[in-house]
């Protein structure tokens, strides 16, 4: 019996050609190869880790196939009897390449030391060097898990086709692909993804170079190119200029508020308070940069672990924000307390004139009142029990609230800046607002450290709903791009798209400059003036 063309289209079952097959019609058995090929082809490469090895064993299981084609009793499980063979095939050559110690030895090191002007072997030289590190890669990842990787890059991304394949429901295919992709590094990922799919470096490459070249001033034009190219290095000196000062800004501010802090001191009790506070502050601040650069190593050396890690990270990020918002309110409110003992305890302390209660160099408030409030309210002296907090369009001191800026330890308005910031703009240890940045940015556009928002983009970690973005950890619902990410689209292009790297990459110096602007300038200024009214001569007490 030989079957037409027609018969051996996709609509022939298997009982349909393996009759054919055992009456002799080599066309039929070739349907046959053409139909199971994609997954003998990839099972035997998700085993053996070469894909020349892996095509030769899979073409010497359909030859064992059609020689033994008598002894397959039940033709409705052709499939299945295929994959037995394939694997037996499989053990054998491990057997026989086991006994042959430099049968492999065309590795990595080899193809990457091979040098010749040839194109076509420095075409054999690349592809060795891409299976070399396709494997590399694969090694890693459970037999399972790979084997589902590997054939749903060959089966056109179709989780139908792998679940068809191996016998599977949708649903465990889509786990074990999920499970494999997690257990990828992120470096190797868009490499493994390109590679079998023979396609260009993945999007998350793209992405990365347009973020970089967006801070950049756009390429000369061939008239003025000598004038660009200066343009050019000077734009990228500003650019690296502003990020190593946004990178210190906080510790530029700390210091010029320590600084205030104990010019307005007259004890030594609340000097040393003061130094404990920055000291606490400080600590907890590194105490948490180290422990989310601890997580993201380990997870990077645990990949089968990174998901457990990530959760830790974000629990660690949550820590931090609960430990600041206690912290703060307790140590102005001690501050305060503070200030009522050592009055009662050393009045000697505090005989200067700017050290009374209703001293004018305690406070600036401006006589101009745009709505009756005043256009500008600062207090320079260290918080009193009973004193009312700074209130005006632009306010400044422990507590301040600002229709238009505020700066302090806890500071509320459109544009503020402190310890805790809350406003449509915040820059602070923690900041919360539409657009947040800080050690923690919380926000519709969150920055920071950490990011917590519906776009995130922290350099440790950023956990968002539509989007995350960070060179740690990146957790999101919608998108995820990251060395240890999580989301519905991870590391690909539609991923890229939702995070939106160009239109952050963009703004991102501008932001930069006005994050020094507002964390540096203000402390400054702040500092200036309280040492000019309020610094006295320290006298150690007895």
């Amino acid at each position: 019996m030989k079957l037409s063309k027609r018969q051996l289209g996709a609509e022939a079952g298997d009982e349909t050609l393996v009759a054919a097959s055992m009456e002799g019609d080599r066309q039929a058995f070739g349907a046959i190869v053409a139909r199971y090929q994609r997954l003998l082809c990839s099972l035997a490469y998700a085993s053996l880790g070469n894909l020349s090895e892996s095509e030769d064993v899979a073409q010497e299981a359909f030859v064992e196939a059609w020689k033994k084609l008598g002894n397959l009793s039940d033709p409705e499980k052709l499939k299945a009897w295929l994959c037995g063979i394939l694997r037996h095939k499989v053990r054998h050559h491990r057997r026989s390449e086991s006994r042959r110690p430099l049968g492999r030895a065309g590795d990595l090191d080899t193809a990457l030391s091979f040098e010749s002007t040839d194109p076509s072997a420095e075409h054999a030289v690349m592809k060795e060097q891409e299976n070399a590190l396709l494997w590399q890669a694969l090694e890693s990842v459970p037999e399972t898990y790979r084997e589902t990787l590997v054939l749903y890059y060959r089966e056109d991304r179709s989780l139908a086709q792998v679940a068809e394949q191996l016998d599977l429901t949708e649903a465990a295919a889509k786990q074990r692909l999920s499970r494999g992709r997690k257990l990828l590094q992120e470096k190797m990922l868009s490499f493994v993804e390109g590679a079998l799919e023979r396609s260009t470096p993945g999007p998350a490459f793209t992405a990365g170079v347009a973020a970089v070249i967006a801070t950049l001033a756009p390429p000369a034009k061939a008239a003025g190119a000598g004038a660009a190219a200066v343009k050019v290095g000077w734009t990228f000196k500003w650019a690296s200029i502003v990020t190593v000062l946004a990178s210190i800004s906080g510790l530029i501010g700390s210091f010029f508020a320590v600084r205030a802090n104990l010019d307005q001191s007259r004890t030594d009790r609340e000097r040393r308070a003061v130094k404990v506070a920055a000291a606490t502050f400080l600590g907890t601040a590194l105490t948490f940069v180290a422990g989310m650069l601890a997580l993201r190593y380990a997870a990077l050396q645990s990949p089968d672990r990174a998901e457990l890690l990530g959760w830790l990270a974000q629990g660690l990020v949550l820590f931090f924000v609960a430990l600041y918002v206690v912290l703060t309110p307790l140590m102005l409110r001690g501050t305060r307390r503070m200030r009522a003992a050592e009055r009662r305890n050393h009045p000697e302390k505090f005989q200067a004139p700017q050290d009374h209660p209703d001293s004018k160099r305690r406070q600036f408030k401006s006589r101009l009142r745009l709505l009756g409030v005043p256009l500008v309210h600062i207090q320079f002296g260290l918080p009193e029990e009973g004193e009312p907090t700074a209130f005006g369009w632009i306010a400044a001191g422990d507590v301040a609230f600002g229709l238009l800026f505020a700066w302090g330890g806890i500071a509320v308005a459109p544009i503020s800046v402190g310890i805790l910031s809350l406003g449509v703009f915040s820059v602070g240890a923690i900041g919360l607002g539409f657009y947040a940045m800080g050690t923690i940015g919380i926000g519709v556009v969150a920055m920071g450290a950490s990011a917590i928002g519906y776009k995130a983009y922290g350099s440790l970690s950023g956990l968002g709903w539509e989007n995350a973005f960070s060179q740690g950890f990146s957790n999101a619902r919608d998108a995820a791009i990251g060395p240890i990410a999580y989301a519905r689209e991870v590391n690909n292009e539609t991923a890229s798209t939702l995070s939106d790297l160009s239109t952050v990459g963009n703004t991102y110096v501008g932001v930069l400059a006005a994050t020094v602007v507002l964390v540096i300038l203000p402390a400054v200024l702040y500092s200036r003036a309280v040492r000019k009214r309020m610094r006295v001569k320290h006298n150690s007490e007895d």
